[in-house]
């Protein structure tokens, strides 16, 4: 492996000290306790299994910690991503997942081999604006059959965004009460608490407190769902999958859109928090060793029932606040959460349905960069208000996939048109 592609861990691990030691474990904990609840909600977000979230961050966390192009990076599953799996999932299932998955990592290790980790900064701010913003949408509009209660009737099972505001709307009459103060109470929580103490994460409060008020408060058991209740949430060290994959030729084709969507979030997004972090320990990451390291860990995560995974900005944030700053720490945050899926994972089953879409409708509106939307509005020329606002009314009413590819494509065309205006 070239230079260029060396690990920070292998920088930092020289004059490794005891005191760091002890600082990388505590902030790995604390990171452990507020990426589980996320996990599981992400996993759910994304149409999959909730245990498949926690699978995720303890394999693509370790390796991209182990082996990445950043000091204090903490790798799992994001919100980026929730959308394309679900769509993957719900049209070419698991397998399907599991080889647009390996596609991608195996993209990404080209791109951080090719030294292609610098060209994500020309991806334009209002493509990833729209995007996210979208993708926020999305989520929200997800999350509000479990935070209301409903019940399809016919049985529907709807993917794209519109599709289930239409079954919403058609299953009103289902509407649980129960299920919407447990979500009201637990929303309450999320906004209020951070206010008062920081210390403690307040995802892992409102899952405590959901699931006391549920399994011990005879009124609020009627008609409210909990995880055990819809999914099966498996103890013990995780599976390798790769030996049941089952696909033909056509359908890895089909799924090379996908790989290229996954693949491009996964450099974005990871780049974009080794920048955010960068900034907050006055360190630099070195990019291609990043890419290299996030294909992998999504290759390593996709092999043992994961989903795909980045580099997540609160996560690694909140590693740095708690005094992370070498590798060490996401490694221990991994390895945590293995513990808890080998240990403690029954009891994650007893978290209300309307409790994850409370904690889901929070990471919509952190993600949703409304602020700098509003401000490109305001401030950039009409042809840039354009390509944002078309790129994230195609996430939201098509697909991830639709929208990055069309947003690009007219963002390129406009340049391209402005500069032989010019030479005109």
């Amino acid at each position: 492996m070239g230079f260029y592609l060396k690990p920070k861990f292998f920088e930092v691990i020289k004059g490794y000290t005891k005191n760091q030691l002890t600082k990388d474990i505590l902030a790995g904990v604390i990171v452990a306790i507020i990426a589980l609840p996320l996990s599981i909600a992400l996993a759910l977000a994304s149409g999959v299994d909730p245990v498949c979230g926690v699978y995720t961050a303890i394999f693509a966390g370790f390796i991209a910690a182990l082996l990445g192009g950043s000091t204090v990076q903490i790798a799992g599953p994001t919100a980026a991503f929730a959308t394309v799996v679900a769509g993957i999932v719900a049209t070419k299932g698991m397998s399907g997942l599991i080889v647009a998955t390996l596609m991608a990592g195996i993209i990404l290790i080209l791109m951080g081999v090719l030294k292609l980790g610098s060209l994500i900064k020309y991806v334009p701010k209002t493509i990833t604006v729209g995007f996210t913003a979208g993708i926020a949408v999305t989520i929200f509009l997800g999350q509000i059959k479990d935070f209301l209660g409903i019940t399809y009737i016919d049985g529907a099972k709807p993917i794209e965004a519109i599709e289930k505001v239409e079954a919403n709307i058609h299953n009103i009459s289902t509407f649980n009460w129960q299920s919407l103060a447990i979500g009201a109470i637990c929303l309450a929580i999320l906004i209020i608490y951070p206010k008062f103490e920081k210390r403690v994460p307040p995802s892992l409060i409102v899952v405590i407190v959901g699931a006391l008020l549920v399994n011990l408060v005879p009124i609020f058991n009627d008609g409210t769902y909990t995880i055990s209740e819809l999914y099966t949430i498996p103890q013990g060290f995780p599976k390798f999958t790769l030996g049941d994959i089952n696909i033909d030729l056509d359908t890895i084709v089909s799924l090379i859109p996908n790989a290229f969507t996954i693949a491009i979030l996964a450099g974005i997004e990871s780049l974009l928090s080794c920048v955010v972090a960068d900034g907050m320990v006055n360190t630099k990451h070195n990019p291609n060793s990043e890419l290299v390291a996030q294909g992998l860990g999504n290759m390593a995560s996709v092999a043992f029932g994961g989903i795909p995974a980045t580099g997540a900005i609160a996560r690694t944030a909140a590693n740095i606040k708690n005094g992370g700053r070498t590798p060490i720490s996401g490694m221990v945050h991994s390895v945590v959460l293995l513990l808890v899926v080998l240990f403690l994972i029954p009891y994650a089953s007893l978290i209300p349905m309307p409790t994850i879409a409370a904690i889901l409708f929070i990471v919509a509106y952190n993600m949703s960069e409304w602020r700098s939307f509003l401000k490109i509005v305001k401030t950039k020329v009409f042809t840039d208000i354009l390509v944002m606002v078309l790129t994230f009314v195609l996430t939201v009413v098509f697909d991830l996939v639709v929208a990055i590819c069309i947003g690009l494509a007219l963002h390129f065309a406009i340049v391209l048109i402005k500069r032989l205006g010019k030479k005109a």
